[in-house]
């Protein structure tokens, strides 16, 4: 089987379905050498790095885009130079490893769907344009030959939303990121405290800071411990990027911990490389994850992995 891939994330490691994507190639070629892989990258988009150097099995081909407005660019890659090179190249499977799959299908296509997020969370519809490609991606996601997802959660969903036929779904869950590493050692944990000047002890969020991240709530209830009674020497460490400004879809949780008084209890620590993280939720008391929505929650399970309790909402 010649499988033709849709590499529009390749080389955006700080995105979910960067992420998704690398860590999947990077497996796929020796799981199934019986099988051809093409990876189709936008030239430019991932930087001009060899990543057939990266994943040995992969035939990557660099196509240019068109000279239009980014978001243009993106839907004209998705839709027209995806599935025409896919068939001039002799495909027998397209697969989009996010929510993007093209309207003509020349050839069988798999779509991977995390989520739903821009359907069910009215925060993330966004203007007419948002609505009119959610609307699409829909459409040709209900003609896909097969949809993958990653849980349960996310599948019901897609069935209970999109109307496909529940045999044409199939959940494939993640992996924890770094799935083999050792338990962090006491020089590792040592180094990761004095890299991010943490506190001897302390609640950790690590994660987005959208409205659907519910980070208001991790200091709210943090608090909210504080006044009944609880050991202020335990602080809260806010790890991840913080947004460039506040809007209403990304609240300042900086300022937010200045109204609500516990700015001097919360040590916001930026962003975290993948390699410090095991050592990062070993160090905490707990790990806070209240969201909303999650078509996974890959934080939740690689909390776990480190053996850090977890308090995380029902969903």
């Amino acid at each position: 089987m010649h499988l033709i891939i849709n590499g529009w994330f390749v080389g955006q490691p700080t995105t979910g379905s960067g992420q998704y994507i690398h860590h999947l190639l990077a497996h796929m070629p020796r799981e199934g050498r019986q099988h051809r892989f093409t990876l189709l990258l936008p030239r430019g988009a991932a930087g001009e790095r060899d990543w057939s150097q990266e994943w040995p099995g992969v035939a990557v081909r660099s196509l240019p885009l068109p000279r239009l407005p980014a978001p243009l660019a993106k839907l004209w890659w998705e839709q027209v130079i995806v599935p025409a090179q896919a068939r001039r190249l002799g495909g027998d499977v397209l697969w989009t490893p996010y929510w993007a799959g093209p309207l003509w299908q020349p050839l069988p296509v798999v779509v991977t769907v995390h989520d739903l997020i821009p359907r069910l969370l009215p925060e993330y519809r966004g203007g007419l344009a948002n609505r009119l490609y959610t609307a699409l991606v829909s459409w040709t996601a209900r003609r896909a030959a097969a949809i993958l997802t990653v849980s349960q959660a996310s599948a019901r969903d897609i069935v209970a939303h999109l109307g496909v036929p529940e045999e044409r779904v199939f959940p494939v869950h993640h992996g924890p990121n770094l799935a083999g590493a050792l338990p962090p050692s006491a020089e590792e944990r040592a180094r990761v405290r004095d890299r991010y000047r943490l506190p001897e002890r302390f609640f950790l969020y690590l994660g987005g800071f959208d409205v659907r991240k519910n980070v208001g709530t991790v200091l709210r209830a943090y608090r909210r411990f504080l006044e009944m009674g609880g050991d202020p020497g335990v602080k809260l460490v806010v790890a991840g990027k913080l947004p460039e400004r506040e809007t209403p879809f990304f609240p300042d949780p900086q300022r937010l911990a200045e109204e609500l008084g516990v700015r001097d209890q919360v040590h916001f620590v930026g962003w975290v490389a993948e390699e410090d993280k095991p050592a990062l939720y070993a160090l905490a008391t707990a790990f806070l994850f209240p969201s909303r929505y999650e078509g996974f929650g890959m934080m939740v399970l690689e909390a776990m992995g480190a053996g850090c309790p977890v308090v995380t909402s029902e969903g």
